[in-house]
């Protein structure tokens, strides 16, 4: 939705300047009683005074609301500027309108009836002193003193990139600055004698080692055994499987002979008969 409202703001000026549209009948003309504007769609790690210094080229700013999130104080990505001068609104809307910031596009838009936010309990000093004072430059007087500037001073957050590079920064000087330290002291004094306790033979020590060697040496055995009983194992199970295998061949065999055998008495049986027949017949020629 937001980037279909700033294509409709940027349609909106191109028609009104092809057609040489007045500023009294302008669609601008409808907020002239209001010198606040949205802004939306900007990058979250924007501040207030960045926000101040991109839109202050068409107006100076008196007033400025970055909405922030009430927990953790983030802000939320919009916010409502407010212009000295009405005219600057107009200036603001036709130029920033769609622009893109750290790329992000952003949309601003006039607000009518603008009402500044009530101040409550969670809100810090100077986000009340702003929505009070607002933000434009006040003249200081002749007699004013560091402290009052120090007051109508509004800080700017920066950002957390430079507080880390800080950080660093810092942390690379303290390092730096220890590894120094222990140069001139390590050039300065000598280091002293290290003297080195030598260890008595303990004669319980021997006595355990050989224990272990004594129990190790069992194990190894022990080893040593189950390997021949497996190997023993295998050759069993190798033969016993060899066995099988020749007695399966033996009867094989054998019902292959006995099938021989059948088939031999079968033809002498059936050769026996045709003789017979043959000799019959031939009497009963006779």
């Amino acid at each position: 939705i937001p980037l279909t409202k700033v294509k409709l703001i940027n349609e909106l000026n191109e028609r009104e300047t092809d057609l040489g549209v007045k500023e009294s009948v302008s669609w601008h003309s409808e907020y002239k009683d209001s010198a606040w504007i949205f802004v939306g769609g900007f990058p979250y790690e924007l501040t207030e005074g960045d926000l101040i210094c991109v839109f202050s080229q068409y107006g100076e700013i008196v007033n400025i609301n970055l909405v922030r999130d009430k927990k953790t104080g983030k802000s939320k990505g919009f916010c409502f500027v407010c212009y000295e001068d009405q005219r600057s609104t107009i200036l603001a809307v036709d130029n920033f309108n769609g622009i893109k910031i750290k790329g992000r596009t952003i949309r601003v838009d006039h607000v009518k009836d603008y009402r500044p936010p009530k101040d409550s309990e969670d809100i810090d000093d100077i986000t009340k002193r702003l929505r009070e004072d607002g933000c434009a430059p006040k003249a200081p007087p002749s007699s004013s003193s560091s402290e009052e500037d120090e007051l109508f001073h509004v800080p700017v957050k920066k950002p957390k990139k430079e507080k880390k590079k800080k950080k660093k920064e810092k942390k690379e000087k303290k390092k730096a600055e220890k590894e120094k330290k222990n140069r001139a002291a390590s050039s300065s004094s000598s280091p002293p004698a290290v003297r080195v306790k030598q260890e008595k033979e303990d004669a319980a020590y021997d006595k355990y080692n050989q224990r272990d060697r004594g129990q190790q040496d069992g194990q190894g055995e022990r080893r040593g055994n189950r390997e021949e009983e497996e190997e023993r194992r295998r050759k069993r199970e190798e033969e016993e499987r060899r066995r099988k295998r020749e007695e399966e061949e033996r009867r094989r065999r054998d019902d292959r002979r006995e099938t021989e055998r059948d088939k031999d008495d079968r033809r002498r049986t059936s050769d026996r008969d045709e003789d017979r027949r043959r000799e019959r017949h031939r009497d009963d020629r006779r």
